[in-house]
């Protein structure tokens, strides 16, 4: 066979493969797909199944919380130990929930950072004894990324790009996403996170764990401008957050009372300590609303479901006539659903992960 017959027999066999490949990605494209996610970057140990990345058929949480309060916050060993006595009841209740076998299962996605290494192990081990035993493929999802994606399950209008803050008990990150999977983060704190502030906070003037839901309870009785708190700016980073000097000057307050003898109003500290770290958010916000011309905004992390957060981007956003999403608070907190989500769009681009797998704790937003 000659040179030329030897080509054209290779150019034939690489049309083949090629058309194979496309009728593979055309027959995918109209299968459903069916998500099973795992969750257990902290306190929460949750499984859900998320079909075609829009549609959460189940979403199961066991929440540690009670068990955490006793401490005055999430003691990691604990949170691991739980997650092991819990991890395969919450998968099985997500499949039944859902009505599936594990066998309907297209893909399994599991959250491997960031978050606490001990409580990741578990979820990332879980999803890979899983994968291994039944050959389904194995994705792993950034935990920021999935709070971003619970924006889409009730929003199903909302495609990227978009503006969105993420604010959490460990993060707090204000990100442009150009696409899906893909992210540009435009500021993140430089000390506390918002909900890591809140709870410290919340402790200082005797609410107690979890802080961010009792201060924003308490907050409504009390008057937003009774006590003026700094709102802190970073001169060379206009869109990163501080809020370690705004909890030093709650603690100065509370100090300053105690020494000299006078009582101080709790729903009066927790709504003007409020109103600072609001302002803060919003402002930051909007400002890259108007300098990177977002027509969409959203925010994400347990933090978003705090009612005062939500009404001060409603406002702003109507000002700034940006379309404002926002999830219900069940999706603001973690959950798996969300990592469903995520991990369905990391399935559709192609993206796969081995049985080396890590829980990565410390990993950045848009590392793989």
């Amino acid at each position: 066979m000659d040179n030329a017959v030897l080509r054209e027999e290779q150019l034939k066999e690489e049309q083949l493969k090629e058309k194979q490949l496309k009728d593979e990605q055309l027959n995918n494209e109209k299968k459903d797909v069916y998500i099973l996610a795992i969750e257990s970057s902290c306190d929460e140990t949750a499984a859900a199944v998320v079909k075609n990345g829009r549609e959460v058929l189940s979403n199961v949480i066991y929440s540690q919380i009670d068990l955490h309060t006793l401490y005055g916050g999430v003691v990691p060993e604990i949170a691991s130990r739980k997650h092991i006595e819990k991890i395969n009841q919450v998968i099985q209740a997500a499949l039944e929930e859902a009505g599936m076998k594990l066998e309907e299962i297209t893909a399994i996605a599991v959250t491997y950072g960031p978050g606490l290494v001990g409580a990741l192990l578990v979820g990332v081990s879980a999803a890979k004894a899983i994968s291994f035993a039944s050959g389904i493929p194995l994705i792993g999802v950034h935990h920021i990324e999935g709070h971003i994606s619970a924006n889409f399950i009730e929003n199903k209008e909302l495609e990227p790009p978009f503006g969105c803050l993420v604010v959490s008990g460990g993060h707090s990150h204000l990100v442009r996403v150009k696409d899906y999977g893909e992210y540009e983060i435009l500021g993140r704190t430089r000390d506390d996170a918002a909900g890591e502030a809140f709870d410290k906070v919340a402790r200082a003037i005797g609410l107690g764990y979890p802080g961010g839901p009792k201060i924003d309870k308490v907050s409504k009785e009390g008057n937003p401008d009774a006590i003026h708190f700094p709102r802190a700016k970073v001169d060379d980073a206009a869109y990163d957050f501080s809020f370690s000097g705004l909890k030093s000057a709650v603690l100065n307050y509370l100090n300053s009372c105690q020494m000299k003898g006078e009582p101080f109003n709790q729903a009066d500290v927790a709504a003007s300590f409020q109103k600072a770290v609001v302002d803060v958010l919003v402002e930051h916000s909007m400002q890259a609303v108007k300098e990177h011309g977002f027509q969409k905004f959203a925010i994400a992390g347990g933090v978003a479901s705090n009612s005062s957060l939500r009404k001060a981007f409603e406002e702003a956003c109507k000002k700034q006539k940006v379309e404002f999403y926002h999830p219900s608070p069940i999706f603001c907190t973690d959950n798996a659903a969300m990592i469903g989500v995520a991990g369905y769009y990391e399935y559709i681009k192609g993206i796969r992960h081995g049985y080396d797998l890590n829980a990565v704790p410390n990993l950045k937003l848009g590392e793989r």
